[in-house]
C-alpha cells in the first residue's frame, strides 16, 4: 500500500515537474511581448539564460546550499558541501517515498524561475554579460539563503536542522511568497535604483504583441498548477484543494484588475486581463493552502485591484520599472503572504486560523516578521551586488545601444523579418545596408536585361 502511494505521489510530481517547466518559455513570451520589437530577443535570453546559469549552479551546489542540514543549525544556510554534485541523490530511497533527485529537479526549477522574474523590471537597458554575472550572484548569496529561510524543514527525528522561518518562526508560505515574489520583486527594485532609468521612460514603448503576452501568461497559468499543486509533495487532497484555491483566485484577480481599470482609465485592456492574473497567482502563491475557496477569491481580487494601482506608483516615485515586476511580484507577494494572517482557515492544509476566523493576532505577526526579513535582507545584499557590478564592469549598455535596440547590438538578431529594409526592428545601420544591397541588386538585373 505504501509503495503504491509512493507511485502515486511520484507520478503526480513528475506532471508537477514539467508543468512548471514550462513557466520558463511562459515568462520569456510574457516579458517579451511586453517591450519593443527591438528588444524582444534580449528579453527572451536574459530569461532564459538566466534560468540556465542558476541551473547549473544548482547542480554543483544549490540543492544542498537549500535543503542541506543547517550551518551550526543556525537556520540560516544549508551546508553547501554536502551534497555537492548531487552524486548522492541518485539511488532510490530505502523506504518508499519521493524520489530525492525528483525533489532537487522540482526545487531547481524555483531557484531559476525566481531570478529570471527579476529581469523583467531591468528591460532595454542592462548589459547581457552584466545581467549574468548579477544572476549567478544574487542567486548565490540571495536566493539560496532566502529559499533554506523558506523551504527546508527540520527532520523528524532531529539529525536534519531546516530554515530558521518555516522551523523556530513558523510562518506559512506554501509555495513561496516570500522566497519567489517578495524575493525577487524587492531585488529588482534594488537593481533599478543602481541602473537608472530608461532614457524613454516617461513615454515608454508600446508593448510590440499582446497576443504573446497573453499567450505566456496562459502558459504561466498552466504552470503555476504545478507550482502550487506540486508544493504539496503529495497526490492527495491537499493538492487538490491548493489548485482550487490557486484557480478561483486567478478568475477573481482577472475580475478585480478590469473593474479598477476600467472605473480609471474607461478601458478594461488586454494587458489588463493578462496582469490581473499573474498579481493573483502571485499572491494566492503563500496563501493557497491555508485558505478556503472564498477566501481564495478575496485575496485574488484584491490582488488584482490593488496591483493595479501599484504599477503607477513608479511615476510618482521615479523608478523604472519596466515590465512591473515590483508592482505585480513584491506587492502581490506582501499582498498574500499577510492575508493569511487574517484569512487563513483551519480547516485548509495548513491548518492554521487567521484573525477573522478566530485566530487572534499571533499569525498575522508570525508572517509580518517573515516579509519585512526577506525585504531587508533581500534589499541590501541585492543592491550590494548591483552597486558593486556597477562600479566594476557597469550595469547599463551604451546610449546608442539603448537606442538602436538590443536585439541587433547586443545579440546580433531580429526577432521579426517581414520586410528586409521596412522591417520597424531593424537598426538604422542595417537598414542602410540592405537597402544599398538591394538596390545593387535591383541595378544588377536591370542591366542584364537591357
Amino acid at each position: 500500500m505504501e509503495e503504491a502511494i509512493a507511485a502515486a505521489d511520484t507520478a503526480w510530481i513528475l506532471a508537477a515537474f514539467t508543468a512548471v517547466s514550462l513557466m520558463v518559455p511562459g515568462l520569456a513570451l510574457f516579458y517579451g511581448g511586453m517591450v519593443s520589437v527591438r528588444s524582444t530577443l534580449n528579453m527572451i535570453m536574459m530569461t532564459f539564460a538566466g534560468f540556465a546559469l542558476v541551473g547549473v549552479l544548482w547542480v554543483l551546489f544549490g540543492y544542498s546550499a537549500v535543503l542541506g542540514n543547517s550551518l551550526g543549525g543556525a537556520g540560516l544556510l544549508g551546508n553547501p558541501l554536502e551534497y555537492l554534485g548531487l552524486g548522492q541523490l541518485l539511488e532510490a530511497p530505502v523506504e518508499p517515498g519521493l524520489p530525492p533527485a525528483l525533489i532537487a529537479g522540482f526545487q531547481l526549477l524555483f531557484a531559476g524561475i525566481t531570478v529570471a522574474l527579476v529581469c523583467g523590471a531591468l528591460a532595454d537597458r542592462m548589459k547581457f554579460s552584466a545581467w549574468m554575472v548579477f544572476a549567478g550572484l544574487w542567486a548565490v548569496l540571495v536566493y539560496f539563503p532566502v529559499a533554506h529561510w523558506v523551504f527546508a524543514f527540520d527532520s523528524e527525528d532531529g539529525s536534519v536542522v531546516g530554515g530558521w522561518i518555516a522551523n523556530t518562526l513558523g510562518a506559512i508560505d506554501f509555495a513561496g511568497g516570500t522566497a519567489v515574489h517578495i524575493n525577487a520583486g524587492i531585488a529588482a527594485l534594488a537593481v533599478i535604483i543602481v541602473l537608472g532609468k530608461r532614457r524613454s521612460f516617461l513615454n515608454p514603448p508600446r508593448p510590440h504583441s499582446l497576443p504573446l503576452t497573453v499567450l505566456g501568461a496562459g502558459i504561466l497559468f498552466f504552470g503555476w498548477f504545478g507550482f502550487n499543486g506540486g508544493s504539496a509533495l503529495a497526490a492527495d487532497n491537499n493538492a487538490s484543494v491548493v489548485v482550487l484555491n490557486t484557480l478561483a483566485a486567478s478568475c477573481a484577480g482577472i475580475c478585480g484588475w478590469l473593474i479598477v481599470e476600467k472605473l480609471r482609465e474607461g478601458h478594461a485592456t488586454t494587458l489588463g486581463a493578462a496582469s490581473g492574473l499573474i498579481a493573483a497567482l502571485v499572491a494566492i502563491t503563500p496563501a493557497c493552502g491555508a485558505v478556503s475557496p472564498l477566501g481564495a477569491l478575496v485575496v485574488g481580487a484584491l490582488a488584482g485591484a490593488l496591483c493595479c494601482f501599484a504599477i503607477s506608483l513608479k511615476f510618482r516615485l521615479g523608478y523604472d520599472d519596466a515590465l512591473d515586476v515590483v508592482g505585480i511580484h513584491l506587492v502581490g507577494g506582501v499582498l498574500g503572504t499577510l492575508l493569511i494572517g487574517f484569512l487563513a482557515v483551519p480547516e485548509a492544509p495548513s491548518g492554521a486560523a487567521g484573525l477573522f476566523y478566530g485566530g487572534g493576532i499571533g499569525l498575522l505577526g508570525t508572517q509580518a516578521v517573515a516579509v519585512l526579513a526577506v525585504l531587508a535582507y533581500s534589499f541590501v545584499v541585492t543592491w550590494i551586488i548591483a552597486k558593486g557590478l556597477d562600479l566594476v564592469m557597469g550595469l547599463r549598455v551604451d546610449p546608442e545601444a539603448e537606442y538602436e535596440g538590443l536585439d541587433v547590438v547586443v545579440h546580433g538578431e531580429t526577432a521579426y523579418v517581414l520586410d528586409a529594409v521596412g522591417f520597424t526592428g531593424t537598426s538604422r545601420t542595417e537598414a542602410a545596408s540592405v537597402a544599398e544591397a538591394a538596390t545593387a541588386l535591383t541595378s544588377k538585373a536591370a542591366a542584364e536585361k537591357l
